[in-house]
C-alpha cells in the first residue's frame, strides 16, 4: 500500500508518454503475497524486496527478475494539533514511544522493524497493550487521524497528506529504516514475448529519471 498513490500518478504518466495503460491492483503487501502464491495471474509484481526475494526463492516468480525502484522512508505521525515530540536520535525517539499512552505501526516491513527496535529497547512487552493494530486495509494514519493512536508509523508516502494528522518526519537518522521496493517477473509470462517486452518497458520507466519527480513528490526516492 505504500506505493499505491505512487503507482496510480506512474501510470497515468506513462499512459500519456506512450498511450499504453497499465492496471495496478494495490492490496496489503501480506495479501498480494498470498495471491501471487495461489496461483493468481499477473503480469508483474510489486513488492518490498524480501518479499519479491520469497516468491523468487518459492518459484513464483521468475529468477534473477528483481528490479529495484523505489526507497521508502518510514516516519511517525500525531494526530493534527496535538503536541509535538522531538525525533532528532535514537534516545528521543524512544522516550516519545514511552510517553505515547497508545501507538499503532503497520504490518509490513516498517511494522516488522520497530518490533525488533522496541525488542532491542528492552519495552516491547511493556508497550503491548498501548498497541493499536490496524485493521487489513486500514492506514495507520486514519487510527492517528481518529484519536485511537496517539502516535503512529507507517511509510512516509501513506502518511503525507493525510487529513487530520501532522507528519513529524522520517525517523532519526540513528534509528532510520529505508524499505526498498522491487519488482519481480511471473512464471506464466516467461514464454510470452509480447507481454514480456511490454512489462520490461514499464519497468524501465520506473527506473527512469522521468518517474524520478513523482518519487520525491511521494516522499519516496531512488537513487
Amino acid at each position: 500500500m505504500a506505493t499505491k498513490s505512487l503507482l496510480a500518478d506512474l501510470v497515468q504518466t506513462y499512459r500519456l508518454f506512450t498511450g499504453i495503460s497499465v492496471h495496478i491492483d494495490s492490496v496489503g503487501g501480506v495479501d498480494a503475497a498470498k495471491r501471487v502464491q495461489s496461483g493468481e495471474s499477473f503480469d508483474l509484481v510489486l513488492l518490498a524486496s524480501d518479499a519479491i526475494d520469497r516468491l523468487m526463492v518459492s518459484g513464483h516468480l521468475q529468477s534473477n527478475s528483481r528490479q529495484d525502484w523505489v526507497c521508502s522512508p518510514v516516519a511517525a505521525a500525531v494526530r493534527a494539533g496535538a503536541p509535538h515530540p522531538e525525533l532528532t536520535d535514537e534516545a528521543a525517539l524512544k522516550a516519545a514511544v514511552l510517553a505515547s499512552p497508545t501507538l499503532s505501526y503497520s504490518t509490513g516491513p516498517s511494522g516488522a522493524y520497530l518490533e525488533q527496535l522496541f525488542a532491542r529497547w528492552g519495552v516491547a512487552e511493556a508497550l503491548k497493550s498501548r498497541l493499536v493494530v490496524p485493521p487489513p486495509g486500514t492506514p495507520v494514519a486514519s487510527l492517528v487521524a481518529s484519536g485511537q493512536a496517539a502516535l503512529g508509523f507507517q511509510q512516509l508516502s501513506e502518511l503525507i497528506g493525510f487529513a487530520g494528522i501532522d507528519v513529524l518526519g522520517t525517523l532519526p537518522d540513528d534509528v532510520a529504516f529505508i524499505t526498498t521496493f522491487s519488482s519481480g517477473i511471473p512464471l506464466a509470462i516467461a514464454d510470452d514475448a509480447h507481454q514480456s517486452t511490454a512489462v520490461k518497458a514499464f519497468l524501465d520507466y520506473l527506473a527512469s529519471a522521468d518517474a524520478e519527480d513523482l518519487k520525491r513528490k511521494h516522499g519516496m526516492y531512488w537513487n
